[in-house]
């Protein structure tokens, strides 16, 4: 039996084999630009093997076409293959640990809502801490991670193997490619990354934090002019 696997072509595409389920969501957001749920999620056709674009030029989106081998795509593995063991930082109160891999970060917006998942914690009333264990635990990129200390529970899911393509309903683009259910991801150099049971990759070759999502995908002209009036950040 063909292992479930996602490998990372050199300047190439994702290639993942094993027959892992495809499938396209939409990321809704409140009136805020807060993104708050996921919906419509269809499935994808595929074979038992394919590849899916990571330059982001493809015609046959989600699958390579070859494109990349004729344009300027740099597909270089920039981030670090340890980010949760190595680089993550801790918010705690008395009773809640939040665990917080920053680099893995795909700007999806969850954790915003109401003030942001810190404010929340520190109010810490059951509303607050409501919101922020569901904040956490829609994080696509699994990023946070909040733990209840007196329970010894966390708002981590159980995910079957799939593959999700995220379509951000709020910035009308496309989004990362979610990995769900702990699918080995193998870079082009044959190593494996840290396996999650969530992470983001980028599929549309403008991340800084290759082959993780940075958000980078509605980071053009348009797409920031909305982001930076919805926010009044001029």
């Amino acid at each position: 039996m063909v292992e479930m696997k996602v490998k990372i072509l050199s300047n190439g595409p994702y290639i993942v084999t094993g027959n892992i389920p495809l499938y396209k969501i939409v990321m809704v957001s409140d009136e805020k630009g807060h993104a708050t749920k996921f919906k419509k999620k269809e499935t994808i056709s595929h074979s038992s093997k394919y590849s899916l674009c990571r330059c982001g030029n493809s015609k046959n989106k989600p699958f390579c076409d070859g494109i990349h081998a004729h344009s300027d795509f740099n597909g270089e593995e920039i981030a670090s293959k340890n980010i949760y063991k190595e680089k993550t930082r801790i918010f705690e109160t008395d009773r809640y640990k939040l665990i917080d891999a920053i680099e893995l970060c795909d700007h999806s917006r969850f954790c915003l809502r109401e003030g942001g998942i810190r404010n929340l914690i520190k109010k810490g009333d059951f509303k607050s801490i409501a919101i922020a264990k569901k904040e956490a635990a829609l994080c696509p990129s699994g990023r946070l991670l909040l733990w209840d200390k007196e329970k010894n529970i966390s708002t981590e899911k159980t995910f079957d193997k799939e593959i999700v393509l995220i379509y951000d309903d709020e910035m009308n683009c496309e989004g990362p490619i979610w990995l769900k259910g702990k699918i080995p991801l193998e870079s082009s150099n044959q190593e494996l990354y840290e396996i999650r049971n969530r992470v983001t990759l980028c599929r549309c070759g403008k991340s800084k934090n290759k082959p993780f999502c940075d958000g980078n995908h509605w980071m053009d002209p348009e797409i920031e002019e909305k982001f930076r009036k919805k926010w009044d950040l001029d």
